[in-house]
């Protein structure tokens, strides 16, 4: 696999035919592959149920995690087009379809399947949109250092079918996401006639879809 552009130094870069090109917080790249840009990508979002421990560790109970995948459309002055998400599958521009709502998340540990996807016709996109930024709500205000992973990748497709992993992003629990209630994954941002994709990995502490574009719109735009 191979990328005919690179916008930042990358570090400890996996190209393993599963995942594609493992990115790190802050790792941008623009969606060419061999000097062809993709025209259609499948953009799925993965995390993991939260394991609860008791008796010393010798019985285990699984609480489901309700985490809503998101998208909000942003213009070049920042301005909201729109947000697809479970209320709002597809975008007026018909260019995105939104799989529908997982309220679980991998009940037996990571089953390396998406929980939610969101397929993108590239080509189709609103010409008004400058930024399409992805990100997880918690339905139910779990945080995310007790969330065990959430992933986002960037699946290549070949006549509108999965073909394999052209990009991967993924967190882990971790202390700096205490009281955190959504996470930004990351963002494509319109560049001439093709797209980057920025990992992002950052938590903020708002629960509502609404909330959650209001913050992007303020801090990641």
């Amino acid at each position: 696999m191979c990328v005919n552009k690179l916008i930042q130094t990358f570090m400890a870069i996996s190209l393993e035919k599963r995942t594609g090109i493992s990115l790190k917080k802050g790792n941008t790249i623009s969606l060419e592959k061999s000097g062809k840009k993709l025209e259609h990508i499948i953009v799925g979002l993965n995390w993991g149920a939260i394991e609860k421990k008791a008796l010393w560790g010798l019985i285990r109970n699984t609480e489901t995690v309700d985490l809503d995948g998101s998208v909000g459309v942003f213009d070049a002055q920042g301005n909201t087009l729109e947000i697809v998400y479970y209320n709002n599958l597809v975008s007026l521009d018909r260019a995105m379809k939104h799989s529908g709502d997982d309220r679980e998340g991998d009940l037996f540990g990571d089953d390396d399947q998406d929980n939610e996807t969101i397929n993108i016709q590239l080509y189709q996109v609103n010409p008004n949109a400058q930024q399409i930024v992805f990100f997880l709500t918690s339905y139910k205000g779990q945080t995310f250092e007790v969330i065990p992973y959430s992933k986002i990748r960037v699946w290549e497709t070949e006549q509108g079918q999965i073909k394999e992993a052209f990009a991967s992003f993924n967190l882990s629990a971790e202390d700096a996401f205490a009281g955190k209630t959504a996470m930004i994954l990351g963002k494509l941002v319109r560049k001439g006639d093709t797209w980057e994709f920025k990992a992002i990995g950052e938590g903020c502490p708002t629960q509502k879809v609404s909330d959650t574009v209001t913050y992007i719109q303020k801090n990641y735009l």
